[in-house]
């Protein structure tokens, strides 16, 4: 079993030597450049006083110079509404500078954000100070403009206000070269940040620590192309980072994350939930999860976009509801379902726990509807619409175990009564209680598992693997330990598997049942080039009825 580098998770921060260099040369400023301090334009710093209007002026001036750098200077705090960036500008925080948002839903207008910027060039936020978005006061203020009837949500919900009302912390739309470093971004009242449409975008070195309130992705990236997340701590009350794709967006391409580090009350690395568009050439590498509700890596299609090459490697993930979730649906009923493939995982830990992984957040994650044993991983697309190419390797996966069928219990007879839900919101829990402890496949054409381990900590009485419909199946080198429900390994409706190197559990006397027009996996000492030390299968494969 591969392991990863001690180096890479032993301390909080990844590579601090080359942190602090590229912290260093994080702002595009340099002596040439005219430099805008907000006070020489009435800003107070005070903290109270409504310096909106002087940081505008100097963002103004700044860009009718042709550019420079707007500074916040340390040691001040500045209470503003939401500011409009332009081309050119850099604004700067300065170490201990730190942005107020206003907590008055008025003081946004149209923009949604504290800061703000639509079909600009070479914006920058940089620095080390902070801005705090006071999320919980400002939708509170929302809240209160609800009850007394002056907005009105669509849902029709007072102590929920919809998206659409809650202020984001940055937003940036139709922007080039853009950079956001350094900074620390706290207490959204909805998403952090959004970067929709943009072109060459680095995002570096940021700190988010947004537990507010609902909705808090800590960072959203919608229809983007050359994307670098790197260096970046997030603390978010939702999705840690999340790409998303919108009605008519052309989907977000050329995306690279790395060396990031992620606690989430929801998914920490995920594509969707809107997926018109798709996503393509996506790599993401050195990520640390933990204390997380859902999945630790969500893939996910559900409105008719292309998922296509995607790299995910070198991930740790403790204290996570879920390992993998792959999901292609069909939500967008206008549109034929998408396609997913092309997906390899590897160097992968993941520890899945009992219990509530995010209990701790003081805005608990959704509760769970009905009562079910711990969810396994799953990759599944839908009758005639499978999901194509999906490998794992080198991936340890802890399970809790525990599992008992007093809780809930799916039996190897139903599996065709499992209901498809195409149309349904995506998650990991979406089906409620599954057949398996470890993965549970369903449309799926082409899946390998190279160099697998599953572990159960106390026992469960379902199988380790369910593949229903799935074809071309290649296991090798997998370890399933130290014990499983039997029959190990389910296949149903499915051919073409091939095992080798497979290790079962001690003293299990069904590994395989083939249910349906399954034929049998054929044992080989070589798949796919690679060989290894077979287990044979002997007289423990079994036609189930």
């Amino acid at each position: 079993m591969a392991r990863f580098p001690a180096s890479i998770f032993q301390t909080r921060l990844f590579f601090p030597l080359i942190a602090g260099v590229l912290i260093a040369n994080a702002s595009p400023a340099s002596d040439a450049w005219a430099v805008f301090n907000v006070l020489d334009y009435g800003a107070t710093g005070n903290g109270t006083n409504d310096d909106t209007s002087a940081i505008q002026q100097a963002v103004d001036a700044c860009a009718a110079n042709g550019g420079g750098q707007v500074v916040l200077p340390g040691g001040n705090k500045f209470l503003a509404g939401a500011i409009m960036l332009r081309s050119g500008v850099d604004f700067h925080l300065a170490h201990g500078g730190v942005l107020k948002g206003s907590p008055r839903w008025q003081d946004y207008g149209e923009a949604g954000a504290l800061l703000f910027a639509k079909d600009a060039d070479r914006v920058s936020i940089t620095g080390d100070g902070t801005i705090d978005g006071q999320g919980r006061q400002l939708a509170q203020d929302v809240m209160r403009r609800l009850q007394g009837g002056e907005i009105r949500n669509q849902t029709g919900n007072t102590n929920r206000p919809d998206e659409e009302f809650r202020p984001m912390l940055v937003q940036l739309r139709h922007c080039r070269d853009v950079q956001v470093t350094g900074v620390t971004l706290k207490d959204s009242s909805c998403w952090v940040q959004n970067y929709d449409r943009c072109h060459n975008l680095v995002l570096d070195h940021i700190r988010v620590q947004s537990t507010a309130y609902w909705n808090n992705d800590g960072f959203d990236i919608t229809d983007c192309s050359k994307v670098k997340i790197t260096n970046c701590d997030i603390n978010s009350a939702d999705d840690g980072i999340c790409l998303k794709s919108n009605p008519g967006g052309a989907g977000c391409a050329d995306v690279d994350i790395a060396n990031c580090r992620i606690r989430s009350s929801a998914s920490a690395l995920k594509f969707g939930t809107a997926s018109y568009g798709g996503f393509r050439n996506i790599h993401a590498e050195n990520l640390e999860v933990f204390d997380t509700l859902r999945s630790a890596v969500a893939i996910e299609t559900v409105d008719g976009g292309l998922i296509d090459h995607v790299v995910i490697e070198n991930v740790r993930a403790t204290n996570t509801g879920n390992a993998v979730f792959i999901r292609l649906g069909r939500r967008n009923v206008h549109v034929p379902p998408g396609i997913l493939r092309n997906v390899t995982i590897r160097n992968l830990h993941a520890e899945v726990p009992p219990g509530v992984p995010d209990a701790d957040y003081e805005i608990a994650g959704p509760a769970v509807k009905a009562p079910h044993n711990l969810i396994p991983c799953s990759i599944t697309g839908l009758p005639g619409y499978p999901v194509r190419g999906v490998t794992l390797e080198n991936v340890e996966i802890v399970f809790a175990g525990g599992g008992t069928p007093q809780r809930a219990h799916v039996h190897l007879a139903e599996l065709k009564t499992l209901p498809e839900l195409s149309g349904s919101y995506p998650e990991f829990s979406m089906f409620g209680e599954l057949p398996a402890w470890g993965f549970y496949l369903r449309h799926v054409a082409g899946v390998a598992f190279h160099n697998v381990r599953l572990t159960l900590k106390e026992p469960d009485f379902r199988p380790a693997l369910v593949a229903d419909d799935v074809h071309g199946l290649r296991i090798q080198s997998v370890n399933i330990e130290p014990s499983s429900g039997e029959p190990v390994i389910v296949l149903q409706d499915s051919g073409g598997a091939r095992f080798q190197g497979v290790r079962y559990p001690a003293g299990i006397r069904e590994k395989v049942r083939l249910l349906g027009n399954s034929s049998a996996p054929v044992e080989s000492a070589e798949i796919s080039g690679l060989s290894a030390n077979s287990t044979a299968l002997d007289s423990t494969v079994k036609r189930g009825k």
